[in-house]
């Protein structure tokens, strides 16, 4: 049985303007939530990249030659802060997606205010290219291009 079964819409609405004005709240809430989510994504990232970086450089100017007892561990740390990054910000991505798509479907259209949904939004725009800069982050490292 279809969740929606037996009823045309799950709710009733009625255009008017506070309910235009919660769609528009409910909306840049959203946008908040995947902005924060694109900020700590980008700080694992870099945080990430980072510490690969340093201890990589830790360990070639290591001019008492001493022995290191993981050499690899930094870098499998930096791959899983870039990953987890990564990640986060494709689920996050892919909430704000679902989440625009039910805001602008047929029972809200008419206290939405506008009567197309943008193709893409600048924040989403945005996300997208975060996830191009994690990956090819999440590259340099695992085959040490940098």
């Amino acid at each position: 049985m279809n969740k929606h079964e037996g009823s045309e819409q799950r709710f009733e609405v009625t255009p008017t303007a506070s309910s235009h004005f919660a769609w528009l709240r409910t909306r840049l809430a959203l946008e908040r939530t995947l902005m924060a989510w694109a900020r700590t994504s980008v700080a694992l990232i870099g945080f990430g990249f980072t510490i690969v970086q340093f201890f990589e450089r830790l360990q070639s100017s290591n001019t008492a030659n001493l022995p290191v007892l993981l050499p690899e561990a930094p870098r499998d740390f930096g791959l899983a802060l870039i990953g987890s990054g990564i990640l986060a910000l494709v689920i996050s991505v892919w909430q704000y997606h679902r989440g625009l798509n039910y805001l602008w479907g047929d029972q809200f259209r008419a206290i939405a205010g506008i009567e197309e949904q943008p193709l893409i939004t600048p924040l989403f725009a945005v996300a997208i290219i975060l996830i191009l800069v994690g990956i090819f982050a999440f590259v340099t490292v695992l085959f040490r291009l940098s």
